[in-house]
């Protein structure tokens, strides 16, 4: 790779790194977003399947104590529920911002890359241009060589 690019190969590197560490990132807080999802419907069941168990005991007959102990686990587990909802909540925002961050980093690595490309197409083409001149004056040297060179006299 040409000197000059040296640094920007460089940049990439670092930019792919920083890429690849933003999609460790993402996907730690996908995992995370789906345990908490999945304990907080977990969570629902068991309160929804516990009012069901308890509604039947209840017809047949209920106890004051018993109602208001009831009464308390629900509210209990209700909370729970809603704090592990909260939860869920929050980790689905960190998946979306860990998702940002990721598109940040792709688009800086893409961004390099197409610098890059850029350059090296610019630098071909110099090289090019160079080359067709060097060649170009080789090509005149050696006509002028060819007129100025003593010899036979020449008619124009």
């Amino acid at each position: 790779m040409n000197d000059d690019l040296q640094p920007l190969a460089l940049l990439l590197a670092q930019a792919e790194r920083q890429r690849y560490d933003a999609l460790a990132e993402q996907l730690k807080a996908e995992t995370a977003k789906r345990a908490a999802v999945s304990q907080a419907e977990q969570l629902v069941a068991y309160r929804r399947e516990y009012e069901q168990r308890w509604s039947t005991q209840f017809c047949q007959e209920g106890k004051i104590e018993l109602v208001r102990c009831y009464q308390g686990f629900i509210q209990r587990l209700t909370q729970a529920v809603e704090q592990q909802q909260r939860v869920a909540t929050h980790a689905a925002v960190q998946v979306e911002r860990a998702e940002a961050i990721v598109r940040g980093a792709e688009l800086r690595t893409a961004s390099l890359k197409k610098l890059i490309e850029r350059r090296l197409r610019e630098s071909e083409a110099n090289d090019a241009r160079n080359e067709q001149k060097d060649s170009d004056d080789r090509a005149v040297r050696a006509s002028w060589n060819r007129l100025t060179a003593p010899g036979p006299a020449r008619f124009l």
